[in-house]
């Protein structure tokens, strides 16, 4: 959902009106199938109507002879014996927009269905992209002119005031929060979007503009209108128009790029017999494209019209059907099949780049993918937030440099670590181990040390590494640290270091602990 209350001033909402969608993509379809078009024959679509076929669409030259929409057929023959009548396909249409609404993405991020004959996009700072409003607007036409398809645009700061310029304002308008009221004052009362008899009504009482309803006293309106409905009280809608009252809009996920699916002859109430074929096939599709999937979606459709979905991710890009498989194996029984289901479909809902690459020799499979594929098992049985892992973090203070993160949202973390900063230990305490040493001078390095009731000498030191505290996350008490690598009389290596340092203003002297151990 778009912003709400609060933000309607800085919207920018486009509007594209299709008058004439149905008969234009009736025109490509017959183009597709080697028929001649029908631009200069008097033609039309025809749904059913109470008395028999009415016109649904027309082209401009049925149009030019008189012919109108919403018409009998019978009638409209009287007065033109050569209209061609074909059947509208309604489900084609909207299958045809709902397409043109997820193609219409390549402007906005933020496109949905206007009815049926437009479309509606939130261009909230999107325009500078394409050289300013002006502009993206004429390119908007262009492109779906070069598809066939006639289109009126206008663009305001409410949905409301952008359907209705788009239909009744001049040729891509655009209407500003400082002009919107003049823009539409103009305006038919239909630019409110109510219904042929609440048009018809505020017709008859005089108010025949958008501006003049607007000068009527709100008192008034609320009285005359409360038995109204809520989608047809003027009052209300010409709140939405103006932005005083929100009107979000609901904009569609985009549907699965990749997806498999099996129809069954009869109902049944286990799927786990057919998730082979379906992730092997769905494994071939996104082959072809390079991908690999990180979440899918198990979706059974019940024959009582329920639908029921199960969902699993994995921790890198996979392409592995048999793997695929494994992460259903425990949660199937998850599913109420109801009375059976009849059809199953497997969605990639998430999926990454994954090139082919030979990983041994042998055959076998890297550590990095066995260690991805145990925790995508362990994730699917115990849930996403069973499974950990050690993730980086931005800072330098040793034991905030990983944190512990779900599983599957890790990001791997470098082994070699940064090649200019110093040697880090192999293993790092939980918590840093106050030991007792002994140094030469106050601020220089130890030479010997007590650790667990015992004497270390020290043979060999490396440092001081000076690493001070984090001024936005410490407290302003924190000191700083000096970071020793030492080695032993035994070989043993050890990073300690000196928290403060002597002379720094503190109370307490300086104290020594060990944070790691090197391999």
């Amino acid at each position: 959902m778009r912003p709400g209350p609060g933000s309607e001033a800085a919207r920018r909402i486009v509007s594209v009106y299709l008058p004439r969608f149905s008969m234009e993509r009736w025109q490509r379809v017959l183009a597709r199938s080697g028929e001649a078009p029908l631009e200069d024959l008097p033609a039309g679509l025809t749904i059913e109507g109470p008395h028999g076929p009415v016109l649904h669409a027309t082209n401009r030259a049925a149009e030019a002879l008189g012919v109108k929409i919403g018409a009998r057929v019978t009638d409209m023959r009287a007065i033109c014996p050569d209209l061609r009548a074909d059947y509208a396909d309604i489900a084609g249409d909207r299958a045809m927009l709902e397409r043109l609404m997820l193609w219409s993405r390549r402007w906005c991020p933020w496109t949905c269905l206007d009815a049926e004959d437009g479309l509606l996009f939130d261009t909230t700072g999107s325009d500078y992209l394409w050289g300013g409003e002006a502009a993206m607007l004429a390119r908007i036409e262009e492109a779906f002119s070069t598809l066939g398809f006639s289109a009126d645009l206008a663009m305001a700061p409410t949905p409301g005031a952008a359907w209705a310029l788009a239909r009744f304002g001049p040729v891509r308008a655009i209407a500003t929060p400082r002009t919107l009221a003049a823009d539409l004052a103009g305006l038919p009362v239909r630019g409110l979007r109510l219904s042929a008899d609440q048009t018809l009504l505020l017709d008859r009482l005089g108010l025949k503009t958008i501006g003049a309803l607007a000068q009527v006293p709100r008192a008034a309106l609320t009285r005359r209108f409360r038995a109204s409905a809520v989608e047809d009280n003027p009052l209300l809608r010409l709140d939405q128009i103006t932005g005083r009252l929100a009107e979000p809009l609901s904009c569609p996920e985009d549907p699965p790029r990749f997806s498999v699916q099996t129809r069954l002859p009869e109902p049944v109430e286990d799927p786990a017999p057919h998730l082979a074929a379906l992730c092997t096939e769905l494994c071939r599709v996104m082959g072809r494209e390079g991908m690999g999937v990180r979440q899918l979606r198990l979706s059974i459709y019940r024959t009582d019209g329920e639908v029921r979905h199960l969902e699993t991710a994995t921790a890198v890009p996979s392409r592995d059907p048999a793997h695929l498989e494994r992460l259903w194996a425990d949660r199937l029984e998850r599913i109420d099949p109801g009375f059976g289901f009849d059809l199953i479909t497997l969605s990639a809902l998430w999926a990454e780049p994954l090139a082919d690459r030979q990983t041994r020799l042998g055959g076998g499979a890297d550590d990095d993918i066995a260690l991805a594929r145990m925790v995508d098992r362990l994730t699917a049985r115990l849930g996403p937030r069973a499974v950990s892992a050690p993730a980086p973090r931005d800072s330098h203070i040793p034991e905030r440099r990983e944190s512990w993160v779900p599983a599957l949202g890790a990001a791997p973390s470098s082994a070699r670590g940064d090649p200019d900063r110093a040697p880090r230990p192999l293993q790092l305490l939980d918590r840093p181990e106050e030991v007792h040493v002994v140094y030469a001078v106050p601020d220089g390095p130890p030479a010997q040390i007590v650790w667990r009731k015992r004497t270390l000498r020290v043979i060999r030191f490396a440092g001081p590494e000076r690493i001070s505290p984090e001024w936005w996350a410490d407290r302003p008490s924190a000191r700083l640290r000096d970071y020793y690598r030492v080695e032993d009389q035994t070989g043993q290596r050890l990073w300690l270091f000196r928290e403060g340092v002597h002379g720094d203003g503190r109370a307490e002297p300086p104290r020594w602990c060990i944070h790691g151990i090197f391999a």
